[in-house]
């Protein structure tokens, strides 16, 4: 007989002590999230009608928005905006992480902070700081146009989702060079030094040691970049009042159409339908990426 006494345990009864932590999170997440979210859902299956009120309709909301060429011109904006902008964005964000780490850049404390400093702002502040900066009438460009002698718009609507993509970066940039810098400074110290005493060159060290670092990072970072770009509404909406003509519809994002069909046509089971579809492209997009992801990490 072993002298250690045992601990009696109850294998009938689990331990519920956990949960008086996380109860009040998760009641907060059921009904802030997953309540609207199923609420959604429900109504996107029905219609309002001036006679006969809400009546039940089936899938015939998901059969209009596919074929509503409004929706389709949305998304086109959001995937040609995702698909140039969020590469722009995180190679800034992986030069100006690699510069910070490389220990030879004056001021980093002061450059780590003003790089980040434009997270700090509100979009809607942000957008019309921009906004009044790109006036072609107003602002730097107008200034710039009356000193040169040119006839700069970059609120036209030909480069207009261009002038958006340089909102956001200037917002998220700094974010992003904060989550690969944290990348890079688990990096043990140690293959620094021998890579130095192999007589690699800076461009091998970054090649060979830094950039395969920020695989893991360069995943998360692309599927937030992606949901965020999905979800595109303050920046264009703000903007909407600032470009001359009618470079911004009311569907110039799905966000934007779906909150004008909800708000302003009083569509709202459309609305529904719309978020619903935009949400499920949306994870369908972020697992194919993760995916991915997961798949270079594992060569």
């Amino acid at each position: 007989m072993s002298n250690v006494d045992t601990v009696p345990t109850n294998k009938r009864h689990g331990d519920w002590r956990g949960w008086k932590f996380v109860w009040p999170f998760s009641c907060a997440f059921i009904f802030v999230f997953i309540v609207p979210v199923l609420y959604a859902i429900w109504i996107s299956f029905y219609q309002n009608r001036m006679v006969g009120g809400n009546k039940f309709v089936g899938s015939a909301n998901y059969q209009r928005l596919l074929s509503d060429a409004q929706f389709w011109s949305a998304v086109g904006h959001v995937a040609l905006f995702t698909v140039v902008q969020v590469p722009i964005m995180l190679c800034l964000s992986a030069m100006m992480a690699l510069a910070l780490d490389s220990m030879k850049l004056h001021g980093t404390k002061f450059f780590r902070i003003v790089t980040f400093l434009p997270y700090a702002v509100p979009a809607v502040v942000s957008t019309l700081i921009w906004g009044f900066v790109y006036g072609a009438k107003y602002g730097l460009v107008g200034s710039m146009n009356s000193w040169f002698g040119w006839h700069v718009d970059v609120l036209s609507p030909n480069v207009l989702l261009a002038s958006i993509g340089n909102i956001v970066t200037w917002g998220y940039a700094g974010y992003n060079m904060l989550i690969f810098y944290s990348s890079l400074s688990t990096i043990p110290h140690s293959l620094y030094e021998a890579a130095s005493i192999d007589g690699a060159s800076e461009w091998q060290v970054i090649k060979s040691i830094k950039l395969p670092e920020l695989r893991g990072s360069l995943a998360i970072t692309v599927i937030f970049s992606i949901i965020g770009s999905f979800q595109l509404f303050n920046e264009p909406s703000i903007l909407q009042n600032m470009v001359p003509g009618n470079a911004v519809t009311t569907y110039y994002t799905p966000n934007m159409y779906a909150y004008n069909l909800s708000f302003s046509g009083n569509q709202s089971n459309y609305a529904a339908a719309l978020a619903i579809v935009m949400a499920i492209i949306t994870m369908a997009v972020a697992y194919a990426v993760q995916l991915r992801g997961m798949k270079d990490q594992m060569k």
